[in-house]
């Protein structure tokens, strides 16, 4: 009996050695797995790297992983998983990066947010997400949307599509440009319930100083990395007047303490100098569109390093849903346009490339049209330095909240490997990346091959 014993004894440390050790074998495996670099060859290319407005002619470009790891001269015994991919002579970039980018409002119709189902408007962001990666654009900064979720499942490689920046819900004051109520539906200080917008996280109403920090510590809880406060009229909202100065100096003050208090910064929505200039008083980074700011707001700008982040707006065919309101702000907002990029680039202000398309997938698709529409003011390398470059340095305005902490928008060691192969070159025809179909034949993410024709 105890012989028994003891065999079995003898039998269960065997076993329970033998499934330690297939563990342990286990375990250094999926180690092993895990730590394995990839390493990516793109050779016989032409180089811009965001930076330069000439070529790198004829070089090789080194990914390991996720980042650039050396340009030109590369290092010995390349190991020989090496991936190559032969440029052919074709052009190596940059990723595009969108900085007033709408996850959810590009994805849906104005119908489909106001009465549609909420699943259903998320699948459409995961879908143009992806659409909008092909097109070339590997990061968006959003400026209202409830993006935390697509941003994560991006991130966790579960689909693909661009980096993105959120910044949670646009915060307005009570009658302001993210106040979208029916005029019949009172506010919620006097017993109304959240709009549709505020309830799917697409605008925050808050009065006050109390209220606005709420609003904006919120959003920072939910993951935002940067604020948006809307500080002046819009066009498509019907409740404000173009020219109203939304937010007073202090709730402006309140929001953007709030942000600093968590490493970041806040941008505003405005179209006119007198709400820029209480926005900037205020401690404001940025200015989102612009578009009627005069030469003396413009420079006060250039002086503090204020952002200019703009779009190259033009008259269209309006909107089915836009009342004659509606209709002239746009007039006047489109016709501001030429102007504003002249005089930015006359006194050196700090502009950022965005497209703010809404409330279409078909307009979405048009996104590379919008930087060939700057060349009746910029040359190709300043649309292309200021969509690859500048735009990733306005990205680091986020600090301690910035998601991606390597250098975007630039072909450079160090920097995250998002990459571009064009067929031609778009410092002499900008016009190439207005069909990204056909003229962009690799896009790279974060090391990672998602087109390759």
């Amino acid at each position: 009996m105890i012989s028994q014993r003891i065999k079995f004894q003898r039998l269960c440390r065997c076993l329970l050695a033998t499934i330690t050790l297939m563990s342990i074998s286990s375990l250094a495996l999926a180690n092993d797995i895990a730590v394995a670099d990839q390493y990516l060859l793109i050779e016989n290319v032409d180089v811009f790297d965001g930076i330069s407005p000439k070529l790198r002619k004829n070089t090789r470009v080194l990914v390991i992983n996720d980042e650039i790891s050396a340009i030109g001269t590369l290092p010995k015994n390349l190991p020989s998983q090496l991936v190559v991919i032969d440029g052919k002579g074709k052009t190596l970039m940059p990723g595009l990066i969108d900085a007033h980018w709408h996850t959810l409002m590009a994805a849906a119709s104005f119908k489909e947010i106001s009465e549609g189902d909420e699943s259903y408007l998320h699948t459409l962001a995961a879908v143009e997400a992806t659409h909008t990666l092909m097109r070339g654009f590997t990061t968006v900064r959003d400026v209202a949307s409830p993006a935390f979720g697509l941003k994560k499942a991006i991130d966790a490689n579960l689909l693909d599509g661009p980096r993105i920046y959120p910044s949670g819900a646009g915060i307005s004051q009570t009658s302001g440009h993210g106040d979208l109520r029916h005029r019949y539906t009172p506010p919620k200080t006097f017993g109304g319930s959240p709009s549709r917008w505020e309830s799917l996280g697409l605008m925050s109403v808050a009065d006050g100083e109390a209220e606005v920090l709420t609003a904006v510590r919120e959003q920072l809880r939910q993951g935002a990395v940067h604020i948006k406060i809307m500080g002046g009229g819009g066009i498509s909202s019907i409740a404000d007047p173009l020219e109203s100065i939304q937010f007073t100096t202090k709730e402006i003050a309140a929001a953007v303490q709030a942000a600093a208090d968590f490493g970041t910064y806040v941008t505003a929505h405005i179209y006119t100098s007198a709400a820029a200039q209480r926005a900037i008083a205020a401690g404001v980074k940025s200015i989102e569109h612009g578009h009627l700011l005069d030469e003396t707001t413009l420079k006060l700008m250039a002086k503090k390093g204020v952002w200019l982040s703009t779009q190259p707006f033009h008259l269209e065919e309006f909107p089915a849903y836009f009342n004659a309101s509606q209709k002239e702000k746009m007039r006047l907002v489109t016709q501001g346009t030429a102007k504003l990029y002249r005089l930015a680039k006359k006194h050196d202000v700090k502009v950022a490339f965005g497209t703010d398309l809404l409330f279409s997938p078909q307009k979405a698709a048009l996104q590379n049209q919008e930087l060939a529409k700057l060349q009746q003011w910029l040359t190709p390398y300043e649309i292309l330095n200021m969509a690859t470059a500048k735009n990733g340095e306005f990205l680091r305005l986020t600090g301690a909240r910035n998601p991606y902490p390597k250098k975007l928008g630039v072909v450079a060691v160090g920097a995250y490997a998002d990459l571009l192969l064009i067929n031609g070159n778009p410092l002499d025809d900008i016009n190439l990346l207005t069909d990204p179909k056909k003229n962009i034949s690799v896009i790279i993410k974060n090391g990672k091959v998602v087109k390759n024709d």
